[in-house]
Protein backbone atom coordinates (compact mmCIF):
# COMPACT_ATOMS: atom_id res chain seq x y z
CA UNK A 1 0.00 0.00 0.00
CA UNK A 2 1.02 3.04 -0.75
CA UNK A 3 0.04 6.72 1.23
CA UNK A 4 -1.16 9.75 -0.41
CA UNK A 5 0.10 13.24 -0.13
CA UNK A 6 -1.14 16.87 -0.86
CA UNK A 7 1.75 16.27 -3.61
CA UNK A 8 -0.17 13.61 -5.31
CA UNK A 9 -3.08 16.22 -6.42
CA UNK A 10 -3.35 16.35 -10.19
CA UNK A 11 -2.24 13.01 -11.15
CA UNK A 12 -4.52 10.34 -13.15
CA UNK A 13 -6.48 7.07 -11.04
CA UNK A 14 -6.26 4.15 -12.44
CA UNK A 15 -7.16 0.69 -11.69
CA UNK A 16 -5.10 -2.51 -11.46
CA UNK A 17 -5.18 -2.80 -14.97
CA UNK A 18 -4.36 0.64 -16.51
CA UNK A 19 -7.98 1.54 -16.92
CA UNK A 20 -8.19 5.73 -16.42
CA UNK A 21 -10.60 6.52 -13.90
CA UNK A 22 -10.39 10.15 -13.00
CA UNK A 23 -7.78 12.60 -11.62
CA UNK A 24 -6.98 13.01 -7.99
CA UNK A 25 -8.35 16.19 -6.50
CA UNK A 26 -6.71 16.64 -2.99
CA UNK A 27 -5.47 15.21 0.25
CA UNK A 28 -7.04 16.72 3.31
CA UNK A 29 -7.27 15.84 6.69
CA UNK A 30 -6.14 12.27 6.01
CA UNK A 31 -8.96 11.62 2.97
CA UNK A 32 -8.04 11.54 -0.66
CA UNK A 33 -10.72 12.69 -2.99
CA UNK A 34 -10.88 11.95 -7.21
CA UNK A 35 -13.32 13.45 -9.95
CA UNK A 36 -14.25 10.57 -11.86
CA UNK A 37 -15.78 12.73 -14.87
CA UNK A 38 -13.32 15.55 -14.85
CA UNK A 39 -13.34 18.60 -17.69
CA UNK A 40 -10.70 19.01 -20.30
CA UNK A 41 -10.21 22.58 -18.01
CA UNK A 42 -9.85 20.59 -14.94
CA UNK A 43 -7.57 18.12 -16.64
CA UNK A 44 -5.13 20.67 -18.03
CA UNK A 45 -5.67 22.55 -14.72
CA UNK A 46 -4.31 18.96 -12.78
CA UNK A 47 -1.34 18.57 -15.55
CA UNK A 48 -0.04 21.56 -14.11
CA UNK A 49 -0.50 20.64 -10.73
CA UNK A 50 -3.53 22.88 -9.85
CA UNK A 51 -6.69 20.45 -9.12
CA UNK A 52 -9.57 21.55 -6.63
CA UNK A 53 -11.21 19.62 -4.42
CA UNK A 54 -14.94 20.08 -5.46
CA UNK A 55 -18.46 18.71 -3.38
CA UNK A 56 -18.89 16.47 -6.47
CA UNK A 57 -15.87 14.67 -5.98
CA UNK A 58 -15.07 11.19 -4.33
CA UNK A 59 -13.60 10.22 -1.45
CA UNK A 60 -10.57 7.61 -2.15
CA UNK A 61 -10.12 5.23 0.56
CA UNK A 62 -6.49 4.81 1.29
CA UNK A 63 -6.35 0.97 1.88
CA UNK A 64 -7.15 0.77 -2.00
CA UNK A 65 -3.95 2.78 -3.30
CA UNK A 66 -1.39 0.41 -4.62
CA UNK A 67 1.06 2.51 -6.16
CA UNK A 68 1.94 5.91 -6.77
CA UNK A 69 4.59 7.11 -9.80
CA UNK A 70 4.88 9.87 -10.63
CA UNK A 71 2.06 10.69 -12.89
CA UNK A 72 -0.56 8.36 -11.11
CA UNK A 73 -2.09 6.73 -8.96
CA UNK A 74 -2.64 2.66 -9.36
CA UNK A 75 -5.56 1.06 -7.21
CA UNK A 76 -5.59 -2.75 -5.94
CA UNK A 77 -7.04 -5.46 -7.71
CA UNK A 78 -9.79 -5.60 -4.75
CA UNK A 79 -11.22 -2.30 -5.81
Amino acid sequence: MATLTEEDSGKILVDAEGEELGIVTGVENGTAYFDPDPSVSEGVLAAFGHADTDSDDLELPFDSVETVTDDEVRLTGDV
